[in-house]
């Protein structure tokens, strides 16, 4: 018989990762609930309501991921990373985009790792929060006048 490759990765391991989305999933949820009605100004009016359907986007990936961290026997955490404010519309808009940048980077490598735990339902459900998170970065960046960066892949 093939002898398999041994993962460093435990579901532990995983578990602690997701617990680290679930935080961001809450800054998200705030920062959007926070900036959908604090922007000022006729520029970003359409922004502001897409930041209101964002909020609850960000909601349906945080019961996904507080789901997934208890099928894997963790409980899911009840603390957000932190959230930056601004009295500057386009500072709110980049620090969402900056957000939305490193919560990409961190779903791409879930998604290796539960493929590596063979954990591919996850992987998948992961694959589909990805899909939105983009919408969320391109969203921003189109209204910050930018293209869209590439947030590349967390090592």
């Amino acid at each position: 018989m093939p002898e398999t490759a041994k993962t460093s990765l435990t579901r532990k391991d995983l578990i602690s990762l997701l617990n680290e989305d679930l935080s961001r999933e809450y800054q998200a949820i705030i920062a959007y609930v926070n900036y959908s009605q604090v922007l000022k100004g006729a520029q970003y009016m359409n922004i502001a309501d897409e930041l209101a359907v964002h909020a609850t986007e960000e909601l349906a990936h945080a019961i996904a991921v507080a789901n997934h961290i208890d099928y894997l026997g963790g409980m899911p955490t009840v603390v957000s990373k932190p959230v930056k404010t601004s009295e500057k519309a386009e500072d709110m808009l980049r620090f969402d985009l900056d957000n939305e940048q490193e919560t990409i980077r961190q779903y791409r490598r879930r998604v290796r790792q539960c493929d590596e735990l063979n954990e591919f339902a996850l992987s998948e459900s992961i694959r589909e929060i990805l899909m939105q998170e983009q919408d969320h970065l391109i969203s921003l960046a189109t209204a910050l006048g930018i293209d869209p960066p590439d947030p590349g892949i967390a090592d």
